[in-house]
């Protein structure tokens, strides 16, 4: 690597993307700090207990709201596909079908995992949860458009519902990968954990 390459590589480091701003930003909202305290405050009730502990996923080290999401995150983005393709137009439906089948877990496990997330990370969860919602309701539209023959629209609002999702999904891997939330949360004082 040049002496350039090396400068650039720092300055560049130096400064956050726009989108990582616009992340950061949620983190700062203290104006979501009512909504997600109140959000938290029964949540705290319901998981603390041990099978809160099981939904957080202790038994496996790590969160389970990360491999639920792939369910109805895959079969969206499936149905999407296949909306590409002349003849498919059941077989997206039944996706779209199996997407909203799989969210009600992956909305609990997400829960179960918000009701132990620090003041920060609630303001970021909170707003993830709200995109998240609002593209389920998106795919419900689009699946009730589905069924009632209107299949050009069914197929937009998947479309308008992979974007929010997207916006979820965003702000959900900034609660993971940016803020740690859920990072070693299981693992014991002793235990050998790679930093």
């Amino acid at each position: 690597m040049t002496d350039n390459e090396n400068t650039r590589g720092t300055a560049e480091r130096g400064r956050a993307a726009a989108p990582h701003r616009l992340l950061a930003a949620v983190e700062r909202a203290r104006v979501l700090d009512g909504p997600a305290e109140s959000v938290a405050k029964p949540l705290r009730r319901l998981f603390g207990g041990p099978a809160g502990r099981k939904l957080r996923g202790r038994d496996v080290g790590h969160p389970l709201h990360p491999l639920a999401v792939t369910l109805p995150i895959g079969a969206w983005t499936c149905s999407s596909l296949l909306d590409l393709l002349p003849g498919s137009e059941p077989a997206a439906r039944r996706l779209v079908a199996a997407g909203l089948l799989a969210t009600p877990a992956a909305a609990v496990l997400g829960w179960a995992d918000y009701s132990e997330l620090d003041t920060r990370q609630r303001r970021v969860g909170v707003v993830h949860a709200a995109a998240n919602a609002l593209a389920a309701g998106v795919f419900v539209t689009s699946y009730s458009a589905r069924t009632r023959g209107a299949t050009a629209a069914g197929k937009l609002l998947n479309v308008v519902g992979l974007a929010v999702l997207g916006v979820g999904g965003a702000l959900g891997g900034h609660l993971a990968y940016a803020q740690g939330a859920g990072v070693f949360r299981w693992q014991s004082a002793g235990e050998d954990v790679p930093r």
